[in-house]
């Protein structure tokens, strides 16, 4: 996860992460297609399709996709439409429509954005890194939810990290756990991972010996809001560190074929044999914020290493144990970790402490067992839904309790109350300002690169969002007025300092 650059408000597509897409393609196969329906419709300037037509007969002929299941009789005319706003996300192959099944009822899902503003459409379904303030589809109707698919980095859109940003959406499925539909281990497959056995330390020993370092830096993503370059250049001066990727590299990865990131990606075989015999590996997220854990910390100890982590502070709630990781933020300094690490390096005993886990019952937290027993989705894994399609069946639900609801307040002329709006809360994101990887933002120059990016990003990805929550308060249907109203926002800002 995380992508390139800067993202000013989700100024930029990201790539999802690869395993989700090889898994989709797999689960999904050849669903029924829609040939009716054709590409998605070309949009207006208002980011609403041209011709606002109610659904046509693609829509009623829509072949279901098997859910859960359920005893819903409604033919797909009468069920509500879920629109997922960024068609590139859309779960189902190679259709633009499809009926899902859900534990409460059906709805039709789509792409289609020529049913935008039908009154069928409940529920929009907007991916995070996509999203972009100032192409939101304006006027927001009333009688539509907007949903948050956000499993990336949070750097990928800092506007969701602030409250008028993250409340313009009804339902959330980002990375933490309180969010509606929590993808906090997404990248966890289960315990079985955990407890891989791990490359006996003799032959780790004998890695050193050939002029090896104790620690693994692998990164070629350099200019991130974590700022972790800075703190891995000032560790270098105290312990070797071997650093493969483009970000501080001082060594060469064996042959050619190791060179191409996809091995990574894919966790190919040769590249995890080769880097499971380090004892240590850096595992610097690209961003901090609660919750936010990657295969960064997961690969290293699905491997036998012991991941030097800094990312999510809340970690130590989902760790097998409570000796398997060493929490940068624990030391004083890069020269005090330096000091530890070297320690371990040269005490068998000690540095094997940190992979007890993998021993039979060596897995203690009961939260962590817990939350994994009660995941709907797996990773990975063909017996099981995959996210995207568990989301989609949470909202179906939800707007199907919803309609049920309303009809049950319009029946009874208002003797039973009207259902009331969810709001998303600040902290189904709520990531903090970024700071950087060693000292404090007054020890950096005036020109320093990563100040002028992330702090600026960061800021005006607030801007973003309350102009936007304002332009829906007064129901403005010209995207264009966006950027009129972020220069009143600052010069209010302005005025205030």
């Amino acid at each position: 996860p995380g992508g390139g650059g800067p993202v000013m408000g989700g100024a930029g597509p990201r790539r999802g992460p690869a395993g989700l897409w090889v898994t989709l393609a797999l689960a999904w196969g050849a669903g029924a297609a829609l040939a009716a329906e054709g590409p998605p419709e070309p949009c207006g300037a208002e980011g609403w399709a041209q011709d606002a037509a109610p659904p046509g007969a693609a829509f009623v002929a829509a072949a279901s996709y098997r859910g859960p299941g359920n005893n819903d009789t409604r033919s797909n005319k009468a069920l509500p439409i879920l629109l997922w706003w960024s068609g590139s996300l859309f779960p189902h192959f190679p259709g633009d429509t499809e009926r899902i099944d859900c534990r409460r009822g059906s709805c039709l899902v789509t792409r289609s954005r020529r049913v935008a503003r039908h009154r069928r459409t409940k529920a929009l379904i907007f991916y995070g890194t996509d999203f972009r303030a100032y192409e939101a589809p304006l006027p927001r109707l009333p009688h539509q939810t907007w949903a948050l698919f956000h499993e990336e980095s949070p750097m990928n859109n800092y506007m969701l990290s602030h409250s008028p940003g993250i409340r313009l959406f009804n339902y959330t499925a980002t990375f933490r756990r309180e969010s509606d539909y929590p993808l906090t281990l997404q990248w966890l497959p289960g315990t079985g991972y955990l407890r891989a056995p791990a490359v006996p330390l003799a032959e780790k020993d004998a890695w050193r010996r050939k002029g090896y370092g104790p620690v693994l830096y692998m990164q070629s993503h350099c200019d991130v809001p974590s700022d972790r370059d800075r703190y891995v250049r000032e560790l270098m001066k105290y312990i070797q560190v071997d650093s493969y990727g483009k970000c501080l590299h001082n060594r060469e990865l064996p042959s050619e074929r190791l060179r191409d990131t996809s091995t990574a990606t894919t966790e190919d075989s040769e590249f995890m044999t080769f880097i499971a015999r380090y004892k240590f590996h850096l595992a610097l997220e690209n961003a901090i914020c609660d919750d936010y854990m990657t295969e960064k910390l997961w690969r290293p100890m699905h491997l036998g290493a012991v991941p030097v982590y800094r990312g999510s502070p809340a970690v130590r709630d989902w760790m097998p144990n409570n000796l398997s990781i060493i929490l940068i933020d624990d030391f004083d300094s890069p020269q005090e970790l330096a000091k530890y690490l070297d320690f371990l390096d040269k005490n068998g005993e000690e540095y094997l402490k940190y992979l007890e886990y993998k021993n039979v019952d060596g897995i203690k937290n009961q939260f962590l067992l817990e939350s994994l027993e009660k995941r709907e989705w797996g990773v990975n894994d063909m017996t099981l839904p995959n996210y995207l399609n568990g989301f989609e069946c949470f909202i179906c639900d939800k707007e199907n309790t919803r309609v049920k609801e309303e009809q049950e307040h319009k029946k009874s002329r208002g003797k039973i109350p009207a259902p009331r709006p969810h709001i998303a809360q600040f902290k189904h994101m709520g990531c903090p300002m970024p700071t950087p990887g060693f000292g404090s933002v007054e020890d950096l120059s005036e020109g320093d690169s990563w100040k002028e990016m992330w702090l600026q990003d960061y800021w005006q990805s607030l801007d973003q969002g309350e102009a936007l929550t304002a332009m829906i308060h007064r129901n403005e249907s010209h995207q264009g007025r966006f950027w009129d109203y972020m220069h009143e926002i600052f010069l209010k800002r302005t005025r205030q300092h």
